[in-house]
């Protein structure tokens, strides 16, 4: 990855998941992987946003304002980068 250029982050289609929500808990069934992960929030606002749709930290943490009502503070961008690591570690969220 070239380091002039944002990254951007994505996931797979919504049909790439089996997902099933467990009171405050969502289990995603990834059928490229065939694992299950069981997240809280707000990793399935996260993923929602990045079904199919490329998003820089910056645009994502934006939709999550909007859309989600997140509540920024100074340290949101850097613990959104932080669980974006975490899920592209997992494989359920791509680099690219």
């Amino acid at each position: 990855m070239r380091r002039d250029v944002e990254a951007l982050y994505a996931a797979d289609p919504r049909t790439g998941f089996r997902i099933c929500p467990l009171d405050s808990l969502t289990a995603y069934y990834h059928r490229r992987s065939g694992v299950t992960h069981v997240v809280a929030d707000p990793v399935p606002q996260i993923l929602t946003a990045l079904h199919g749709t490329p998003l820089s930290l910056e645009a994502l943490l934006a939709h999550l304002v909007a859309a989600d009502g997140l509540i920024i503070t100074e340290n949101s961008k850097a613990a959104l980068a932080e669980r974006l690591e975490e899920l592209c570690t997992i494989g359920l969220v791509l680099r690219i």
